[in-house]
């Protein structure tokens, strides 16, 4: 019998999650990655699964969307889960991780395992047999053009922002306070704001000059990264309602709430850089360093990196791509990632779990995995190939699960945290069940893996 043989395309958080799921399934796989002979403005690193803007993988909890997501990818083996915990750094009730740690892991992981095959050099064309495209949104020109030829395709293009990170070092601490919201811990660093003290940043903010990009337009730019001097010009107090909130952190040299306030989130296993949680931005480098100076304990602050902007390519995915992220008019070939439509490091990832685990079964006459709306991982199947006019990225939403039936005997929760812990606890019990079921339960884990890990 011929050895099985897959080829995935982008050692990003999709493609490395991909190669892994096949590995784990006994298909040898050829992982070509372009860097490190070429980068994308917004890469820095040549290790897989570099995480290009912030540092959080989102909510750990149940009753978070993205929380439920993560926990249904562990029951399925996941690398990315795997190296996310094992590179975590304090952050609440979220889980951000170190970025070297991070990618690290994956890196050794992929590259040691026998059956992946890492070849390094960019490609523009699509190999013929079994595939899986995880180029990402910074897809190259060469390969994109070969994907916008594809028959019944057409593209999305929208901006995404990363957040500067600066040194805590360079912090002034005497105008810092540490805590996390609703007295869940100390892993924030919060810098407190008064009436006068907001309104002058805003007003700086509004007035500063910005990076000219080509065919930016506001209308352009994905609501979830959102730079954050567009955030103010869409009304004052946007920024206090949003991520400058001070709800659920209390000075305590003053017993009180602050007017606004800026977090900052730790970004690397050491405790030495922080990033501005969500304060991504395109304004010029020297004026991000005067503009964010205002901001109370950051008027010398030293930027490991300043915020970036970059282009994102993303498909038409309904029509185009099945429920299992399978080009519909040629079987075995997958596409996984944010360039599918899914928006966030998770769920980029958790596609890429889903092509992995499909393609793999395919090639081994299994019939492709197939997961209902209940689950996280079915839903977000589900999104990217349902039809819709006005199709655009979107992360993993409870909206996007499928409720619970109310009849006469299951009146409806009103508690939305309840109903979330519900709805969660059903979709867990499912997965536990399935994974089983195909054989892709860390239960079922190799040796190779063990010794790889």
């Amino acid at each position: 019998m011929a050895e099985l043989h897959a080829h995935v395309i982008g050692a990003g958080l999709a493609g490395s999650e991909a190669a892994w799921q096949l590995a784990r399934q006994g298909i040898r796989v050829t992982l070509t990655e372009m860097k490190p002979a070429k980068k994308s403005p917004a890469h820095h690193s040549d290790m897989f699964a570099e995480l290009v803007c912030s540092n959080s993988l989102r909510s750990d909890r149940l009753t978070n969307a993205v929380g439920l997501l993560k926990e249904e990818m562990r029951l399925c083996g996941s690398l990315i889960m795997k190296a996310a915990d094992a590179a975590r750094v304090p952050a609440g009730g979220a889980l951000a991780v170190d970025r070297d740690l991070f990618s690290g892991y994956i890196t050794r992981a992929l590259r040691e395992h026998p059956l992946i095959s890492v070849v390094e050099g960019e490609a523009v064309q699509i190999p013929d047999g079994p595939v899986i495209i995880a180029t990402g949104p910074l897809t190259s020109e060469g390969m994109a053009e070969t994907i916008t030829a594809l028959p019944g395709l057409g593209t999305l293009n929208f901006y995404d922002a990363a957040a500067p990170i600066v040194t805590l070092e360079s912090l002034n601490m005497e105008r810092i306070f540490r805590q996390s919201r609703y007295d869940r811990g100390d892993d924030y660093l919060n810098c407190p704001m008064n009436e006068e003290e907001y309104n002058a940043f805003v007003d700086a903010l509004l007035a500063a000059e910005t990076a000219e990009i080509h065919g930016f337009e506001e209308k352009s730019v994905f609501e979830g990264c959102m730079p954050v001097e567009s955030m103010a010009r869409r009304g004052r107090m946007v920024l206090a309602f949003g991520p400058m909130k001070p709800v659920g952190l209390k000075d305590p040299r003053t017993g009180k709430e602050a007017y606004a306030v800026v977090q900052l989130r730790q970004d690397n296993e050491a405790g030495t850089l922080y990033n501005l949680v969500g304060f991504q931005t395109r304004l010029k480098w020297p004026e991000q360093k005067r503009v964010f100076g205002m901001i109370p304990g950051l008027e010398n602050a030293v930027y490991a990196r300043y915020g970036v902007m970059h282009r994102n390519t993303f498909l038409n995915s309904p029509g185009f791509l099945n429920a299992h992220f399978e080009m519909i008019s040629r079987p075995q070939c997958y596409f996984a990632g944010q360039m599918t439509g899914v928006e966030g490091y998770v769920e980029s990832a958790a596609s890429g779990l889903m092509c992995g685990i499909s393609l793999g079964r395919d090639l081994r006459g299994l019939g492709t995995a197939e997961l209902p709306g209940i689950t996280a991982l079915g839903a977000m199947g589900r999104y990217v190939s349902s039809p819709n006019k006005n199709f655009q990225p979107m992360n993993c939403s409870f909206g996007l699960i499928d409720g619970l039936v109310v009849d006469k005997q299951h009146k409806k929760i009103r508690n939305k945290q309840q109903r979330y812990e519900i709805i969660a606890e059903r979709s867990l019990a499912f997965m536990r069940d399935w994974v089983r079921e195909m054989g892709i339960s860390d239960e079922t884990s190799s040796k190779v893996e063990d010794s790889v890990l």
